[in-house]
């Protein structure tokens, strides 16, 4: 079977429109139908009823459409397969993880494991932490890097290592001999910016408000997007202390110390199967275990 007509047949399926279909696929519309004409003569039986310019499954076409969608995922798998080992990989790892860590983490994990493995053909997929551990059960993913422990239980979860939250305000360009503004009124004169982490601004807007503070807040989910606003002098937030470290160094930020109020720590977690790790995804645990030891399950 000619996978083109396979190809044809699955976007029709998604358009319901062959005219639509031509065009999503650069060809003539006469070609979607002689694609669809030659495939139900192979398999005997009409896959779409027309109705004007609409066309819709038939009971065998939604039938054969579960087939045709594994035999075109089995193909592309194996035209990726075959460029891989081509190239001179031998094995792959598809490793799932969240933007914090992949902007501060992985880079020099990625170093060690190149060097190591230099065979692997890696993919890395950035999601938020909230994905990971489903994306590792569903076996998109071999090994997840999160920010938060998933909870299943066809999955475990190791800590890698812990980072402090701190306080971080901009940078008021004076003299870094003075002395640094008071983090009360720094919180109480601007907008909070919360919830770009998943796991500790619930508790801490609680402990902020049972102090009496009146909040102006503004959720922002991403931890780079909050750091802009930062700069921009848009508000303050509380963020773990690794990933405002360049901003830190560079005099961007200030962190400010907040006697009274005891600051969470959050943590990294590695997710993996409980079952049929692959070698590649095991050398990639032991390269962990290595910088982090003794990386103690959690879950």
């Amino acid at each position: 079977m000619d996978l083109k007509i396979l190809q044809t047949f699955l976007v029709a399926a998604s358009y319901e429109n062959f005219h639509q279909t031509a065009e999503a696929l650069f060809i003539a519309q006469p070609t979607v139908t002689q694609h669809i004409r030659l495939l139900e003569k192979e398999l005997g039986m009409e896959l779409f009823t027309r109705s004007g310019k609409r066309v819709k499954l038939t009971p065998a076409g939604k039938r054969f459409l579960t087939y045709a969608k594994d035999l075109l995922n089995t193909w592309q798998a194996g035209m990726e397969d075959m460029v891989s080992w081509r190239q001179g990989y031998r094995e792959t790892l598809r490793l799932a993880v969240s933007p914090m860590i992949a902007r501060t983490s992985l880079p020099s994990l990625m170093h060690r494991y190149t060097k190591q493995d230099p065979e692997v053909d890696i993919s890395i997929l950035i999601t938020d932490s909230a994905n990971i551990g489903s994306m590792v059960e569903s076996g998109q993913a071999d090994l997840g890097l999160s920010r938060m422990i998933p909870r299943n239980f066809q999955l475990s979860a190791y800590l890698i290592k812990t980072d402090p939250v701190v306080f971080a305000v901009p940078h008021n360009g004076g003299d870094i001999d003075a002395p640094l503004p008071d983090w009360e009124s720094e919180l109480t004169n601007n907008r909070l910016l919360t919830h770009n982490h998943p796991v500790y601004w619930d508790q801490l807007l609680i402990a902020l408000r049972q102090r009496g503070f009146v909040l102006r807040t503004m959720a922002v989910s991403h931890v780079d997007v909050t750091k802009r606003f930062i700069e921009e002098g848009l508000g303050v937030s509380f963020l773990p202390r690794s990933s405002i470290s360049r901003e830190l160094f560079e005099n961007r930020f200030m962190e400010l110390p907040t006697p009274g109020l005891e600051l969470p720590k959050v943590a990294s977690y590695l997710v993996t199967p409980k079952i049929n790790t692959s070698p590649a995804a095991q050398r990639f645990n032991d390269i962990l275990s290595s910088l982090y030891p003794p990386l103690p399950q959690v879950y």
